[in-house]
């Protein structure tokens, strides 16, 4: 399934939030505002891999997220989906760069305690409010 339009759309216009959810190991779902990001076909997260969320998805690759629209939150996309590829290294480092230039308009100035991974995640099924 390809990238829902209007997902996409959300996910690179102004400075829009998604909830990323993901399982624990005892079923319980994890939620966690992310800043988020896609390429044509998959919604891209970039994360560290000693992060809770990141051990999630090595267990079960079942995710789902969810982005707001900031300036109407009643207006979304959820996309249910599963990761299916990971990127790492000097281009998931730059990612994280990038996507603080777009929310914070600076490079990212958290210290990194491990290292940046870009999770990929294929849509399964989309939910849509507002369009």
């Amino acid at each position: 399934m390809a990238l829902d339009h209007d997902f996409s759309v959300l996910a690179h216009a102004n400075k829009n939030f998604a909830a990323l959810s993901t399982l624990l190991a005892d079923g319980q779902p994890q939620t966690h505002v992310m800043w988020i990001d896609a390429d044509d076909d998959h919604v891209l997260i970039n994360t560290e891999v000693h992060r809770q969320k990141y051990k999630n998805v090595q267990r079960d690759p079942r995710v789902t997220v969810t982005v707001f629209n900031i300036e109407n939150p009643y207006q979304y996309v959820e996309v249910r989906g599963r990761v299916v590829e990971e990127v790492r290294g000097d281009e998931a480092r730059a990612h994280i760069d990038t996507l603080s230039r777009k929310y914070t308009g600076g490079d990212y100035g958290t210290a990194i305690q491990s290292e940046r991974v870009i999770l990929k995640i294929q849509p399964d099924t989309v939910h849509k409010n507002g369009f």
